[in-house]
């Protein structure tokens, strides 16, 4: 484990030390001149800067929206395909390949789509739904942000629902049926108490994606309509690398890293108590 751990103190534990230390300076990440400003950087954050608590809020709506449709589209999907399908594996090829493409390139691919694709859809059917301003709006850029992130993350969490739905005892499924159990009674008391662990494991990664939003935010709406979609990865960077402020982008990042600690642990405590032993 030497150089394993050797890597991780050189490549993570000294740079999030560092930015520790940065959070309370004003150095602006070009410079060899660092000044340290004590709380002043977390007080203009806290205080003063709307736009970092816009993002925060806009990226907590983005959670919660994907963490629901992420979660209940794959656990649909899983269940589907773990029946007895002919064209199963195929279908799970299917809608896990979305994962595979990049973020970056995943939002321009969506960004056509929704600009010129739906347009065309639109003007062709005359159907409202394709007609929206995608892109253009507030409303319709986030919902448009959310529908690229369940397309593409769905499959994930999908097979990780398939892993866990797969090596629920048969007998027990056997022992409900014979006893006269509806399949809503057998989903809630037999299924889900028996993949809570998966439960678990899927919230925790949704939840870690919904805050760390950043490449599909970026190649879609770069954070517009006037910034009412960026979220709080996209005002770090652009608070750290394009305004020079690389003090208060650091802060920003410390905050935001004890927000999302606090709600993954407190996630996970939650779901671990109500786990069950198969």
């Amino acid at each position: 484990m030497g150089p394993a751990t050797l890597f991780f103190i050189i490549i993570v534990v000294i740079p999030f030390l560092m930015s520790i230390y940065y959070g309370f300076t004003s150095w602006n990440g070009v410079t060899s001149e660092v000044t340290f400003v004590g709380f002043s950087n977390y007080k203009y954050i806290l205080f003063e800067d709307s736009a970092f608590s816009n993002s925060f809020w806009f990226t907590a709506k983005y959670m919660l929206a994907t963490l629901i449709l992420i979660n209940l589209v794959g656990f649909l999907l899983a269940l589907l395909l773990t029946q007895p399908l002919k064209t199963r594996n195929v279908l799970r090829t299917i809608f896990f390949m979305p994962n595979v493409i990049g973020g970056l390139l995943l939002g321009f691919i969506w960004s056509f789509i929704f600009v010129k694709g739906f347009a065309a859809v639109g003007d062709w059917t005359n159907i409202g739904f394709f007609l929206l301003p995608w892109l253009g709006t507030e409303a319709t850029a986030f919902w448009g942000i959310v529908i690229v992130s369940v397309w593409q993350l769905s499959g994930y969490v999908m097979i990780i629902y398939i892993a866990a739905l797969v090596n629920v005892p048969s007998e027990l499924v056997e022992a409900a049926k014979i006893d006269g159990a509806t399949k809503w009674q057998m989903l809630k008391s037999i299924l889900l108490p028996l993949i809570m662990p998966a439960i678990t494991v899927c919230l925790f990664l949704t939840i870690s994606w919904g805050f760390k939003v950043f490449d599909i935010n970026l190649s879609l709406t770069k954070g517009g309509p006037f910034g009412s979609t960026e979220s709080v990865a996209l005002n770090i960077y652009n608070e750290a690398f394009r305004n020079n402020r690389f003090g208060i982008g650091t802060a920003k990042a410390l905050i935001f890293f004890i927000v999302v600690a606090i709600i993954t642990m407190t996630q996970v405590y939650l779901t671990k108590r109500k786990e069950v032993e198969s």
